[in-house]
């Protein structure tokens, strides 16, 4: 039986000693939370600004790419019906039509219709130039009557889309 008291005695001992140490090691300090905080704080001021100038860049950037992708569209649909397809911007608006003969995506009562200033482009039409006018007129075999660019900003960054009129592709610079 004395085995067994010192056993228990040393069970006693030992588990007295686990718990001191497990609230010794419960968690953090108030001051180590305190300075977690302000590193993420500081890490954050840092990187708000480059972050919403990368996202200016790519709304910049989608603007473009989705009016040279309205270029094609509307190049292609003129060969397809064999006939004109008009793409006919408005910079006030900061929109563009694709007619005749094309609907909108949502509406399809109405004609195709892109407005740029909305999400997720939030942009601006900058310039649109068509020697000198704001329309271009692709014909039957997919050439358009006239070389083009169009100017899209978003924040301070801009690009341009050209329309050449040998070939009717239109690219993003």
């Amino acid at each position: 039986m004395v085995i067994r008291s010192r056993r228990r005695i040393g069970l006693i001992h030992s588990t007295g000693a686990a718990r001191a140490a497990r609230r010794r090691r419960g968690g953090f300090t108030f001051v180590e939370l305190v300075i977690v905080m302000l590193v993420i704080g500081i890490m954050t001021a840092v990187a708000a600004p480059k972050f919403a100038d990368s996202l200016l860049q790519h709304r910049a950037t989608a603007a473009a790419q989705r009016v040279a992708m309205d270029l094609r569209f509307a190049r292609r649909n003129a060969m397809a019906i064999s006939g004109d397809q008009y793409v006919s911007y408005d910079a006030n608006a900061n929109s563009y039509q694709i007619f005749p003969g094309v609907t909108h995506l949502d509406h399809p009562s109405q004609t195709y219709t892109v407005e740029l200033d909305e999400s997720p482009y939030t942009a601006t039409i900058v310039s649109v130039s068509f020697n000198g006018g704001s329309q271009v007129t692709f014909n039957g075999y997919g050439l358009p009557d006239n070389a083009g660019t169009i100017v899209v900003q978003a924040g301070s960054h801009q690009k341009t889309i050209l329309l050449d009129v040998n070939t009717g592709e239109a690219t993003v610079q």
